[in-house]
């Protein structure tokens, strides 16, 4: 079993200051994986910068020009929560040349899977904007560039960051051949992610959003993994799986409400590296984007490669939440997401 790494130093030249989502997130999380050795069980794939012909393939060159131009000034605030240092342009290049390098790596069967542990993010950015710390979208891109390259036809992205991926979701939202899937605390930032939300013209019904309330936690996470997305991804069978890897809905987080352990991420990867070993022979590619509690982004990411390997995961330093709230009742949730899509 091969699983890729996709690091670069060169993404902690995105200079963001005191920001939330700034370089000590990826410095916390190479320490961790050097100090545990398991990243000589990893196969690096080393990051190029994309072109601007690569990036347009989900952005007009208005807003590719725009984040340049920001870059190219001495940076700036994109919008209040965005912003661009003097080398975010060339850095966000690499970040979504990195991801292109995963998804060759996984087509061509150079390794079995792959994490890009890339900054800035990138489902937050939509066709035309930058927003919630996001420049350029990654995961949306690598999706395009595999659909052409690899002449895809299905191609399935499970979003598990907390915030639901409004990007991605527009960029595809007419789209039969990308699959979005995402789990997010609702109503949360950006606002988006409702049931209803579910796809337009030929993409009506490929969009499928299981908003969720605050305080939920493994149980209820995992629920939704098994019994909405195994049975989406079995109709849908994708070639190809992309993920969109966000660790903030951390119970020790401070941009969320929810009460993940690094077991829970650890069981919702382990439901999706099992349904890309059965559907599409393991081809399986995650990017990150948020996770913000160091500690807790760092060995949950250590956990989401131990399950890539194959391997039990550590046992979790942050344990259980502290929070005593009852866990909220999800079944209608669920009732109405099987109902919309057809799940039985």
């Amino acid at each position: 079993m091969k699983v890729g790494i996709i690091y670069d130093p060169i993404y902690l030249k995105h200079d963001t200051g005191a920001h939330v989502e700034n370089s000590s997130r990826l410095v916390e999380t190479i320490g961790l994986l050097e100090k545990s050795k398991l990243i000589d069980k990893l196969t690096a794939i080393p990051p190029r910068a994309a072109s601007v012909e690569e990036v347009s393939l989900a952005h007009p060159r208005s807003h590719i020009s725009r984040v340049q131009s920001y870059s190219t000034r001495g940076g700036g605030w994109l919008d209040g929560d965005t912003y661009a240092s003097p080398a975010s342009y060339e850095v966000a290049l690499y970040a979504v040349g990195g991801v292109l390098e995963g998804v060759d790596a996984v087509m061509t069967g150079k390794i079995n899977h792959a994490f890009a542990l890339a900054r800035p993010p990138g489902h937050h950015a939509t066709t035309d904007e930058a927003m919630g710390f996001c420049l350029f979208n990654n995961i949306a891109i690598a999706a395009e560039y595999a659909k052409r390259k690899y002449k895809l036809d299905r191609i399935l992205i499970a979003d598990f960051d907390v915030h639901h991926g409004n990007g991605t979701q527009e960029i595809f939202y007419s789209d039969p051949k990308v699959l979005y899937f995402s789990t997010h605390q609702y109503p949360w930032y950006p606002g988006t992610g409702s049931i209803y939300e579910d796809g337009v013209g030929e993409g009506k019904g490929f969009t499928v959003n299981v908003p969720l309330p605050a305080y939920c936690g493994d149980k209820e996470h995992l629920r939704v993994y098994k019994e909405i997305l195994v049975p989406v991804a079995k109709r849908f069978q994708p070639q190809l799986m992309l993920v969109s890897a966000g660790y903030d809905s951390h119970w020790a987080d401070q941009l969320s409400l929810m009460q993940l352990t690094m077991e829970g991420f650890a069981g919702i990867v382990s439901v999706i590296k099992g349904l890309a070993d059965e559907l599409c022979q393991g081809k399986l590619l995650l990017s990150l984007e948020g996770g913000y509690h160091l500690q807790a982004l760092s060995h949950s990411i250590k956990a989401t490669f131990e399950v890539l390997l194959g391997k039990s995961p550590s046992p979790d330093p942050l344990g259980k939440p502290r929070d005593t709230m009852m866990s909220p009742d999800i079944g209608p949730i669920l009732a109405e997401v099987k109902a919309r899509h057809k799940l039985g």
